[in-house]
């Protein structure tokens, strides 16, 4: 029975050792794919270290169109008024270097001619909470001091429904969207309008999409109302006109770097199956919670 006992645990040692490890793929064309139970995602190096897929099993959440700005998942420095647009081509666009870590996947952006930035993404797994860790670094390269916020832009199809903690009536610009306030939350059920329009929000740190059967949450840094770069928020939702794809957007803290510091900002990503429709209730707003405590 000691001999029994003691397999037993060993075994069960190495299934949490294994368990702890992301799958790690190189897909060819500098497109790489990280997996953690049921979940994966997909990134291409190639193109802007941007996000491509995000899966649970085999249903996706996030964009697929192939119209240009409206899929995937992408990284921005903050405020945009310092670029306006389009995006900066060597942190949205342009080749990403790519290292394996032990178990994390780093890739390294070209420094920005014009901003002086670098950009690093890492990314890792927190199997205990069966989430995808991305780790956003802005290393200023410009030779003087600046203030700087890291931005996080996820685009997923205009349908279901987004939530987070932020009071309704606070939510701006007022009434663009149909937000409405259930259990303390803002709730839109996703509409469609003949304009782009964008709200910002003061919120709790974490952000929700719940759509086919699937519920998104991202979990980033709480930030104060001050705390966000000028004109910008914590939390920004961005509706496309007509049907077309919305955009999920965080950002973290605005920060002065001196010359040759880094920042860093991380943001978990989870996926999981939810059963029910995309309606506000406390069962769902009960899921959120248990993912992100």
């Amino acid at each position: 029975m000691k001999k029994f006992t003691t397999l037993c645990l060993a075994i069960a040692c190495m299934t949490t050792t294994m368990a702890a490890n992301p799958v790690i793929k190189n897909l060819g064309e500098e497109k790489y794919n990280i997996e953690v139970g049921d979940i994966s995602m997909t990134i291409n190096a190639a193109g802007g270290g941007k996000i491509l897929s995000y899966k649970y099993k085999d249903v996706e959440v996030i964009s697929q169109s192939t119209f240009p700005e409206s899929f995937g998942s992408t990284f921005w420095t903050s405020p945009q008024k310092e670029w306006n647009w389009p995006p900066v081509q060597e942190f949205d666009k342009q080749p990403y270097t790519v290292e394996e870590k032990g178990t994390s996947l780093v890739m390294t952006s070209n420094v920005s001619a014009r901003l002086k930035y670098r950009i690093r993404k890492e990314f890792s797994v927190d199997a205990k909470k069966n989430a995808i860790v991305v780790t956003y670094s802005i290393i200023n390269e410009s030779g003087e001091t600046r203030k700087v916020a890291p931005w996080e832009i996820t685009r997923v199809p205009n349908d279901g429904m987004i939530f987070f903690d932020a009071p309704t009536d606070q939510i701006t610009p007022a009434d663009l969207m149909p937000f409405q306030s259930e259990f303390g939350i803002s709730w839109y059920q996703t509409d469609e309008a003949n304009q782009n329009r964008k709200i910002n929000a003061d919120g709790k740190g974490w952000l929700a999409y719940m759509n086919n059967g699937l519920l998104m949450v991202k979990k980033f840094q709480d930030l104060t109302a001050s705390q966000p770069a000028p004109d910008e928020a914590e939390i920004q939702v961005y509706v496309n006109r007509g049907k077309s794809y919305i955009e999920l957007e965080s950002q973290g803290a605005y920060t002065e770097l001196k010359a040759g510091e880094s920042l860093s900002w991380t943001v978990q990503w989870f996926l999981t199956p939810y059963i029910g429709e995309a309606t506000p209730s406390k069962a769902l707003l009960k899921k959120v919670k248990k993912l992100i405590k």
